[in-house]
């Protein structure tokens, strides 16, 4: 049995979720009432959610005070000890696993009467588990309610949304990720599997085989919405004389202004090298020469920031 670790990533197809909003206002109101480090969990509850009426905003302002005040724990993320991962030890410790997240969100989403359930699944952080699928769940998020049809359940992970930790998993980096919440389903559906399909809204990878089959999907590919690969394997066969050609349709209109690659990762990876592509605004497209005859990790970054990473074996 591989060893169970919780999911930690180094560095929107218009479906259940509905577009992104500017969630600005709420956010400012939540940051200025700071950590509340004293008061328990029901204060802080009644404390962020005061100021809204809708449970959108209600939602929102739970993410963003749990994203903004709650660390991932490296030492428990690596050992997968969930011992401290009820919401009140988490108010209390202010940092836990993604699972502890994940409970935290339904728990203080339940006090603002949203229903909101945990939801156990998979994730990719390294190109060794492309194709090389956990035996079991590594990652927790959230499904949230706000109506009763099929189409009013919204995506949420919070433990994406608050930063990342570094390869070793020993060092935690906050970063917001504010696209992780209500994030577009077939965006959400490339770095997510839920171990019980029927919490995957919208479309996304039939099977766990598949899933693990995909390349790896970095943070900022939720950034731009990225929402499907070409090639979609993430095993790419070629030959030093060949051309791969690949195409990234996304729905955010964050511009990617510059595309690079770079081969080989950790202290082996090469300096990242520039692509010339087009993006028509719906489409990121380019085509490439793997020259060097060997198997070797690639990663893309957009803007500087890492979107997917393929297996890329090069030979006649």
């Amino acid at each position: 049995m591989k060893k169970l670790i919780a999911p930690v990533l180094i560095f929107m197809f218009f479906a259940v979720n509905g577009q992104q909003k500017n969630y600005s206002n709420v956010d400012e109101k939540v940051a200025a009432m700071g950590a509340m480090e004293t008061e328990n969990l029901a204060t802080i509850t009644a404390t962020i959610i005061q100021p809204f009426a809708g449970k959108k905003e209600k939602a929102r302002a739970i993410f963003y005070w749990i994203t903004h005040n709650i660390s991932i724990n490296p030492r428990a993320t690596k050992s997968n000890d969930q011992k401290k991962t009820k919401p009140e030890d988490v108010i209390q410790l202010r940092n836990t696993t993604p699972l502890g997240y994940s409970l935290l969100f339904q728990e203080m989403c339940s006090q603002a009467d949203i229903r909101c359930l945990s939801v156990d699944g998979y994730t990719k952080n390294s190109s060794d588990e492309i194709d090389n699928k956990a035996d079991e769940f590594n990652h927790s998020w959230n499904v949230v309610q706000l109506g009763q049809s099929a189409d009013a359940w919204y995506y949420v992970d919070a433990a994406k949304g608050s930063g990342y930790l570094d390869k070793r998993m020993t060092k935690f980096t906050p970063m917001f990720g504010s696209n992780y919440f209500f994030t577009e389903a077939e965006v959400f559906n490339l770095d997510h599997f839920p171990d019980n399909e029927a919490w995957r809204l919208g479309s996304g990878p039939k099977s766990l085989s598949e899933f693990y089959a995909m390349p790896v999907v970095y943070p900022y590919a939720n950034s731009i919405g990225l929402y499907k690969t070409n090639p979609k394997s993430g095993k790419i066969k070629t030959k030093p004389s060949g051309t791969v050609k690949f195409s990234f349709p996304h729905l955010s209109e964050i511009p990617v202004e510059k595309l690079e690659i770079v081969t080989g990762e950790g202290n082996r990876a090469g300096m990242p090298q520039e692509i010339k592509f087009t993006d028509d605004g719906a489409v990121i497209s380019f085509q490439y020469q793997f020259k060097r005859e060997d198997e070797y990790p690639v990663t893309f970054l957009a803007n500087g920031n890492p979107i997917l990473c393929y297996n890329v074996v090069s030979e006649e």
